[in-house]
């Protein structure tokens, strides 16, 4: 399914869909109308951009002007679906908008219909959320909700022009730009000399972008996405590796920053510990913790010692760190993870080249970021094929794929869309017997029970499952139709002979679920204009851009019946998990959103499922260790990794207190989320607590 695309933007923190709904978000603004000459005179009539993913062409940006009017279609299709977007921008003469219409769809198919308009002083808009309105009483620039990246040029020409390289946005927020460094590229046409700018104020991240020595639009980049300026394609992989760096040296200083490695012993005391084996708190006690491991558990008021650090846990609860098991990582999302606790995380396929990078600088020190296990993603080409891990045309090629991953030391398989149902059982039978587990989506034409014929060990994403028992086998799920045929749930009989066959064939073959509920109750359940639920208890702490964008839907709403159909679907799907774990299927908790925030959200929607909150506690931490073969980790226990978070309150009572954290030890490194969360424009939920330097 690889719904990475925000966290709700947070999500949107994977992996690419998050960082292209960033590059969404950036936009215009505007002054009072001035009647003078056209401030794009000196740019070109047409311009024409690739949009570039993992080094295949995807789509395009196309750019018309006639004086003041700017026109522009954007359109890319990866993994089967992507947005279709055309603006049009009248601009007065310092280059802020005046008017601006967007329309078109989003990614999963959500309805666009915004605008912007300005009259006098006066600012009004509608986007996803409803109306806006404003008085101008100084330049500001209107920040679109779902417009084309080309708004990176409008912004930053005329920030170019500002005093201070920054400038108020609408409806909130400070845009700034930031000249990062000369670089120069080449085509055919022959070399041509550039500048690389970041821009920061609105989103939880900077966004990276390239301007000509014109003050042009060259390009946008991000480590796996491109949109550069046609004939310059060539120049794709320099440009992600470019971005790939200054994401790097923003992580990395926030690393040196925030990283508390403390060359002496670290004593946490006055903490009740979350036992996993007995589901229950202990009494007031003290952890000690020397390098990366936990040394001992003792009485809360045990003497310091010589050579010790002290960490009042002021009667918090510890737990243990929790794993998010279907995750797509990067480096604006590892740190983010770490803060919420997310000390584990099972990266479900990733563009190889960039994960091994990050995998190594998160192990040396370099960034702070969880343990991550890596399954090898193998996908087969076709139009719909996502752009990620290695893609086969054949058998023979899937099985050396298999081999590939091996070799390199990935824990398991995942299959994907394109794949040829066909070749599944050869591909499990060679995974297998090099002891790598397999799992993943259900291969278009195929159903669930072909997989696990076939012998998954794992099935992902519950609606690939359900989704078997109502499609016929001709449709298509390359496409969005994977997620639109969810409204046939409603009518589904959950006690029908093809439903009782999937779930007799994995209680079988002992076969677990990763359903993402979180990610299936942000598809159904979010609706223009209202507060995403799974957001209500952080979304007031996030930036303005995060809030605003917490009340657009996920998918396209037609009518009352479609509204009534994915509401039920929704329903449908809880109690089919309900079933699973009557059953005795194992459920593993992830969320293919970006994790941190989001693992809280679907741990917590697991109590529609009979889960209890301590329950919840070890299925997220202790089982999934065990699941997953880690004996280092899962548990508060002398001799294990100190991986953990302190929460001031009591979890087995609430889960949501998992939410508020104040301190996490990661490998026996010590963040505070407290110092954290301002550099991401985010206002921390709970103070640190307090620490004794003796």
């Amino acid at each position: 399914m690889r719904f990475t695309f925000r966290i709700p933007k947070l999500q949107k923190f994977k992996q690419y869909y998050l960082l292209i709904g960033v590059l969404l978000l950036v936009n215009q603004s505007c002054k009072s109308p001035i009647e003078q000459t056209s401030s794009q005179a000196d740019l070109p009539a047409e311009e024409a951009f690739t949009v570039i993913i993992a080094g295949t062409k995807v789509g395009h940006l196309n750019v018309t002007r006639s004086g003041d009017t700017v026109v522009t279609n954007y359109d890319y299709k990866d993994n089967g679906r992507g947005p279709t977007i055309k603006e049009t921008i009248v601009l007065n003469n310092e280059g802020f908008p005046v008017q601006w219409d967007i329309a078109g769809n989003t990614t999963f198919g959500n309805d666009i219909k915004e605008s912007f308009k300005l009259d006098g002083k006066n600012a009004s808009w509608t986007d996803a959320t409803g109306e806006g309105a404003a008085k101008m009483e100084q330049p500001s620039f209107y920040v679109n909700q779902s417009g084309s990246p080309y708004s990176l040029l409008m912004q930053a020409r005329v920030l170019l022009n500002s005093k201070d390289k920054s400038i108020t946005a609408l409806p909130a927020g400070l845009l700034q730009l930031t000249e990062l460094e000369a670089i120069e590229a080449s085509s055919d046409a022959g070399q041509v000399k550039l500048k690389s700018y970041a821009l920061s104020g609105i989103g939880l991240n900077p966004t990276y972008f390239v301007l000509d020595e014109k003050n042009h639009f060259f390009a946008l980049i991000t480590p796996r996405v491109i949109i550069i300026r046609s004939g310059f394609e060539s120049e794709e992989k320099g440009m992600r590796l470019l971005a790939e760096k200054y994401s790097a040296q923003r992580y990395e200083d926030l690393q040196k920053r925030f990283a508390h490695k403390y060359e002496k012993n670290i004593r946490i005391r006055n903490v009740k510990i979350f036992d996993p084996k007995t589901l229950a708190l202990t009494d007031l006690s003290s952890v000690l913790i020397s390098g990366d491991k936990i040394v001992s558990i003792d009485a809360a008021d045990v003497a310091v010692g010589e050579n010790a650090i002290e960490i009042d846990g002021a009667g918090g609860t510890l737990v243990a760190g929790l794993y998010d098991m279907h995750g797509h990582m990067g480096a604006n999302s590892a740190l983010l993870n770490v803060a919420a606790g997310v000390t584990s995380v099972r990266d479900m396929g990733n563009n190889n080249e960039v994960l091994d990078s990050l995998v190594q600088k998160i192990e040396s020190g370099v960034l702070a970021g969880p343990n991550i296990t890596r399954l090898g993603f193998i996908e087969g080409k076709s139009p719909f094929n996502s752009n990620n891990g290695i893609l086969v045309e054949s058998e023979e090629q899937a099985l050396a794929a298999v081999q590939t991953y091996a070799d390199k030391g990935f824990y398991g398989i995942k299959l994907y869309n394109s794949m040829d149902g066909k070749w599944a059982p050869a591909i499990v039978k060679k995974a297998h017997e090099l002891n790598m587990p397999v799992t993943g989506h259900v291969p278009a034409f195929s159903n669930a029970n072909d997989m696990l014929m076939a012998g998954f060990d794992e099935m992902t994403h519950i609606n690939q499952t359900m989704l078997g028992w109502v499609l016929e086998p001709d449709e298509d799920t390359r496409t969005l139709l994977r997620l639109t045929a969810l409204q046939r749930l409603p009518d589904l009989d959950l006690n029908s002979a093809p439903v009782k066959k999937t779930l007799d064939l994995m209680v079988k073959n002992k076969v677990a679920m990763d359903p993402t509920l979180a990610i299936h109750e942000l598809l159904l359940l979010s609706r223009n204009g209202e507060t995403q639920v799974g957001t209500l208890d952080y979304i007031e702490n996030m930036p303005a851009s995060e809030q605003r964008d917490a009340k657009e839907a996920m998918a396209s709403i037609a009518n009352d019946d479609e509204d009534k159909a994915y509401r039920g679907a929704y329903d449908k799907i809880v109690e089919t998990l309900k079933l699973m774990k009557q059953r005795g299927i194992l459920i593993l908790p992830g969320t293919d959103l970006g994790g941190a925030f989001t693992l809280h959200r679907e741990l917590e929607l697991y109590q529609q499922l009979g889960y209890t909150p301590e329950e919840l506690l070890k299925l997220g931490s202790y089982d999934m260790a065990q699941y997953l073969g880690q004996k280092d980790r899962g548990a508060i226990e002398p001799g294990m990794l100190a991986d953990f978070f302190l929460i001031p309150n009591d979890p087995t009572k609430d889960i949501k207190a998992i939410k508020k954290i104040s301190m996490v030890s990661r490998g026996g490194v010590i963040y505070f989320p407290s110092e954290i969360y301002p550099e991401f424009g985010i206002k921390p939920f709970v103070e640190k607590p307090v620490v004794k330097l003796n």
